[in-house]
């Protein structure tokens, strides 16, 4: 049988853009599977705004990976994990923390470049990462664990001098360590996102942005991948708050129905 792996890396290789719905529960999974979306991946930051943490692995991994397993239990189609930083210091902790995501048929992983450290993220140097992203994906290969590496690399996030340069740069350093995809999340500029999937042989993924070119354009310009981030539970939680402003203004539920 065809393993969940299997479906989501084929995913990635259609003419038309995986569109990854984001999730922090699992009714929002559901409804996302409800829409016949091929895929899920979670958020972090909203699950992290959800139970009431900083964003930024402050969540314990045994907590994120009991919701992850709820979710994955009471959905059938991929799920990919934020995995931010690896949720460990040391590559043993993060080659552990990966391994048992694959023991519960999760698809996938993002795993980033950069860190944060009392509330503030920086960029991890591109030797240092690409050298840990080598040890984890030979690790992976050696106990034969299939699961699909997207690493998030934070140079457009963090508005980094010559970031385009500089995106170009990892992508190629990253690629050497054997990893599936590239994610870049807040580029926007169509030329820009043309110019670095023409760099490399890896999926690009990028994530919806108020300036992102529509579906169509990404499809031309080759994008394999388009993720939601936070943006659906921010959205989602406003709707809610402007709902009740109206209710308490109304002084019933007649417009809840």
């Amino acid at each position: 049988m065809i393993s969940q792996y299997e479906i989501f890396t084929q995913l990635h290789k259609s003419d038309k853009p995986l569109l990854l719905g984001n999730v922090w529960s699992v009714q929002s999974a559901k409804i996302y599977e409800k829409l016949k979306f091929n895929a899920i991946g979670t958020s972090s930051a909203a699950i992290a705004k959800s139970l009431g943490y900083e964003d930024g692995e402050n969540i314990s991994f045994e907590e994120y990976f009991n919701l992850v397993k709820k979710i994955s239990e009471n959905t059938n189609i991929p799920l990919s994990v934020d995995l931010e930083a690896g949720f460990g210091n040391d590559i043993e902790t993060i080659f552990s923390n990966i391994k048992r995501l694959s023991e519960i048929g999760i698809a996938g992983i993002n795993i980033e470049d950069s860190t944060v450290k009392n509330s503030n993220r920086s960029i991890l140097s591109a030797d240092l990462f690409t050298e840990k992203l080598t040890q984890i994906c030979k690790k992976l290969n050696q106990e034969k664990i299939n699961i699909f590496i997207n690493v998030r690399t934070d140079t457009y996030l963090l508005n980094l001098e010559n970031k385009l340069s500089e995106t170009k740069k990892r992508i190629h350093m990253y690629e050497s360590a054997n990893i599936h995809g590239i994610f870049i999340p807040c580029i926007t500029n169509a030329k820009e996102i043309e110019e670095l999937v023409s760099t490399t042989k890896l999926p690009i993924n990028v994530m919806c942005m108020p300036n992102l070119p529509d579906f169509k354009i990404l499809s031309e310009i080759g994008v394999k991948r388009i993720s939601m981030g936070n943006f659906i539970n921010d959205f989602v939680y406003s709707q809610m708050e402007s709902k009740m402003n109206e209710i308490i203004s109304d002084q019933n539920f007649k417009s809840l129905f």
